[in-house]
């Protein structure tokens, strides 16, 4: 049964990546999406894309998660607009480094912080409110498999994703007696632009992260979330983790099967 049709979905970091995919996979579920990254050009490039192949509505704005301000008067604009997101799937995320904690950038911790738990923070505290006073609504957190399982030089990264794993068992407290939803979706080896923003454009250290195996896909984790987004309004799926069949653990991968 396709919940989805007519329902608004706010992405953000849908400019590439599995932001991208969730926003083709729900639109082809007939959803309206409303597409928000830094990069203008191509959120608008998709959301003309998806209104055209889908016939759905499809919105583009240009956000900085990071920016508090900003975030706040986007989702006052939304709510001015009648285009308050049925469900918010808090996507925008990134790694940066990969080194000892003694050798890290402070300026990559930042990056990281404000990003991955702030900017999160920001987005849900701006479009939750709204969902309350309805009493309707389902926020989905991208999190990752590095939120339950710590690996060498990824302490901060680490520290981020099991943020982002406690905010959403503690948000699903807060919002007890409504009927509202919080699910977080957290995904092992997947090929995206990741790495490449990790190790600061340098795709051949990016690609040998993904090399002689078969990761999962950007399309593999919007799936997913419209598995967990589809679910009857009685069902609260709190945590989807998943990983490509051959990785078991962070850092254990099977490279001879690839």
């Amino acid at each position: 049964m396709n919940r989805l049709s007519g329902k608004r979905v706010l992405i953000t970091g849908s400019s590439a990546g599995i932001g991208a995919a969730c926003a083709r996979h729900f639109a082809a579920q007939g959803a309206h999406v409303l597409l928000s990254a830094r990069r203008a050009e191509r959120v608008q490039g998709l959301a003309d894309e998806l209104a055209s192949e889908h016939g759905v509505e499809a919105h583009a704005h240009a956000l900085d998660v990071t920016d508090r301000e900003g975030v706040a008067a986007f989702a006052a604009e939304l709510s001015e607009r009648g285009l308050d997101p049925d469900i918010l799937i808090n996507n925008a995320g990134k790694a940066k480094g990969l080194d000892k904690l003694q050798d890290g950038s402070i300026d990559h911790w930042d990056e990281m912080i404000d990003t991955n738990v702030k900017g999160l923070l920001y987005v849900t505290r701006a479009v939750l409110p709204a969902m309350v006073e309805r009493d309707s609504g389902h926020i989905i957190n991208i999190g990752s498999i590095a939120g339950r399982w710590v690996y060498p030089k990824g302490a901060v990264y680490n520290a981020t994703k099991f943020a982002v794993r406690a905010l959403s068992e503690a948000m699903n407290i807060d919002l007890l007696g409504t009927k509202i939803r919080v699910s977080s979706v957290d995904p092992g080896l997947t090929e995206t632009e990741f790495s490449e923003v990790r190790f600061d454009g340098d795709g051949e250290r990016a690609k040998s992260v993904y090399s002689d195996t078969d990761p999962l896909t950007a399309d593999d984790i919007a799936d997913a979330c419209v598995y967990v987004a589809n679910a009857p309004p009685h069902v609260d799926i709190f945590n989807l983790v998943m990983m490509p069949t051959v990785q078991r653990y962070p850092g254990h991968i099977d490279r001879d099967r690839g």
